[in-house]
């Protein structure tokens, strides 16, 4: 039987626009594959037991709020945004944004906002709003649909907006004078299917399939032989799950290790393994790790 059975359907959110590429990746890797139909926002998982819509990211939590969606990837800026009632399962880590305040140069007096009545445009009206009031600032809130680093100086002083590297900001001679939050991509649940029971473990299950891939995307597979008298002296700097996986050699004169360690430590890793006597190195890249 498959670990996810058609026993109690669950109904996904998936935003369109720019998150649907690094989404569809991640279902496709844990086997959970989006099929293209005739009705595109209707995309069939290979997998039974899944009813799924493209919406809006606004939408995404909207829905998941009301409860007329069981599960949902959307950006943790616009669950704040909204002030939705819905459950984060995982954090994805695709899609990494800092939501930023960001004024003129020429606007900033010694690298602060003026003391005097301005206007902020942002796209985000809520956290706008609780940000204007946090800074106590003397301000009017301008509601901006898209393009909002076009806006100073013109049209407003101050906007707050999503940047990823700051690179746009900058082009538009803006400096980031505040971070409001950070935001990714993240798995949420409506609280109503959080209370059913058998869409709770379906929910589960499908988080622990996803949650295996994004696992692996930060590991990857150690295997190397090393003689008995260097064993202990590698073993201590495997930075490794729980402990290394050690076999002895056929011929019996040193051992076979095999480990799954952090993909950024890889590179420092594999220069110290071989100094301590470590040999016949290899690395590959696994598909999914349940820990």
């Amino acid at each position: 039987m498959s670990l996810i059975d058609s026993a109690a359907s669950l109904k996904i959110a998936i935003p369109k626009g720019r998150m649907l590429e690094g989404v569809s990746r991640l279902l496709g890797e844990a086997g959970l594959g989006l099929r293209s139909t005739a009705r595109n926002y209707r995309p069939a998982i290979v997998q039974p037991g899944y009813e799924v819509k493209l919406l809006k990211p606004r939408a995404v939590v909207e829905m998941l709020a009301q409860g007329t969606r069981d599960i949902g990837f959307a950006g943790a800026d616009w669950v704040r945004e909204s002030d939705a009632d819905v459950v984060e399962i995982l954090n994805t880590g695709l899609d990494q944004v800092r939501l930023v305040a960001a004024a003129s140069d020429d606007l900033l007096v010694e690298g602060q906002l003026p003391n005097r009545q301005i206007i902020v445009a942002s796209e985000y009206k809520n956290i706008a709003a609780k940000w204007i009031k946090s800074q106590g600032l003397d301000a009017k809130l301008l509601v901006s649909y898209g393009a909002t680093e076009v806006l100073p100086p013109e049209d407003a002083d101050c906007i707050i907006d999503n940047t990823a590297t700051g690179a746009t900001l900058a082009a538009n001679n803006l400096r980031i004078i505040d971070e409001v939050m950070a935001s990714s991509t993240r798995l949420y649940a409506s609280p109503a299917a959080m209370r059913d029971s058998v869409k709770r473990e379906r929910i589960e299950r499908f988080a622990l399939l996803v949650g295996s891939v994004l696992e692996a995307r930060q590991r990857t597979m150690l295997e190397l032989n090393v003689s008995r008298s260097n064993l202990e002296g590698v073993v201590q700097i495997l930075p490794c799950m729980r402990e290394p996986t050690v076999s002895k050699l056929m011929s019996d004169e040193g051992f076979a290790i095999k480990v799954a360690v952090p993909r950024d430590e890889l590179p420092g890793l594999i220069p110290r393994i071989k100094a301590l006597g470590g040999t016949d190195i290899v690395v590959t890249t696994p598909e999914q790790i349940v820990p």
